[in-house]
């Protein structure tokens, strides 16, 4: 399992992330932040395998990306 933290408030909604996402889990939600954009987020974190290819192709690092150990 993964957690994805994004930055919504400095998110221009570019898109990049969306595109380079091996699961198409990310989109573009509904609501806009201050800077009238349209942030990224994603819609099946379940599915998040937790590459982090998200993270690393985000000009404004918005996105965190925290995988976490399983309890055995």
């Amino acid at each position: 399992m993964a957690t994805v933290t994004f930055r919504e408030e400095r998110c221009k909604g570019c898109e990049l992330c969306i595109s380079v996402c091996p699961e198409k889990i990310i989109a573009l939600a509904e609501h806009y932040n201050a800077m009238g954009f349209h942030p990224a987020t994603v819609v099946e974190i379940d599915k998040c395998k937790a590459c982090a290819i998200c993270a690393r192709m985000c000009p404004d690092v918005v996105i965190e990306v925290v995988k976490e150990e399983k309890q055995d």
